[in-house]
């Protein structure tokens, strides 16, 4: 089965994503195909199809309601039970996910959340052709803005071809980052 997936998506390994069953595959080469990804311009479009996108009502400035909308396919429901399975996993990118939302706001909201996030994964990867790869950690903001600012200082350090001893740095430290 992986293999004839494989071949069918043109070389993409739908199976990388944890919480994929064969059954969760077959549903989408049944229901969609690998063309069938090309008719929707963006990931938002694919997840809107499927009504797994919030339907946000906005009036005046105010959130009047950002349910996701009825309405079901069987895509929708095959993408749903894979988020339940994550959310039964342990130690994985998707089950973190599943994990932070189902805490804000319970295992149904966090099952529609990973779903779309899965629909959003599985059409990046058909379309794009690209593995799937995880983060291997989620930053914290502080850290976030740190490497944020090491990236601004080190372009700045190549924009204006500065050399470490510029920077009163001696010559005996490791200055592979810095040039």
């Amino acid at each position: 089965m992986n293999q004839i997936a494989f071949r069918y998506f043109d070389g993409v390994d739908l199976f990388a994503i944890e919480g994929l069953s064969h059954s969760t595959v077959l549903t989408i080469m049944s229901e969609i195909g690998p063309d069938g990804f090309y008719k929707f311009g963006s990931s938002k479009q694919f997840t809107s199809w499927l009504r797994l996108a919030p339907n946000n009502k906005i009036s005046g400035g105010k959130i009047l309601s950002n349910r996701i909308p009825k309405g079901s396919n069987r895509l929708k429901i095959a993408l749903r039970q894979a988020a339940n399975a994550i959310g039964n996993l342990k130690d994985t990118h998707l089950s973190d996910f599943f994990r932070r939302v189902a805490y804000r706001k319970g295992r149904h909201s966090a099952v529609s959340a990973t779903a779309r996030k899965l629909a959003v994964i599985i059409w990046n990867m058909v379309t794009k052709k690209v593995e799937y790869q995880p983060p291997k950690q989620y930053l914290f903001l502080d850290q976030k803005r740190k490497l944020g600012l090491m990236n601004r200082i080190k372009k700045q350090i190549d924009k204006f071809e500065l050399k470490p001893e510029d920077l009163g740095f001696k010559n005996n430290l490791i200055t592979n980052d810095l040039t």
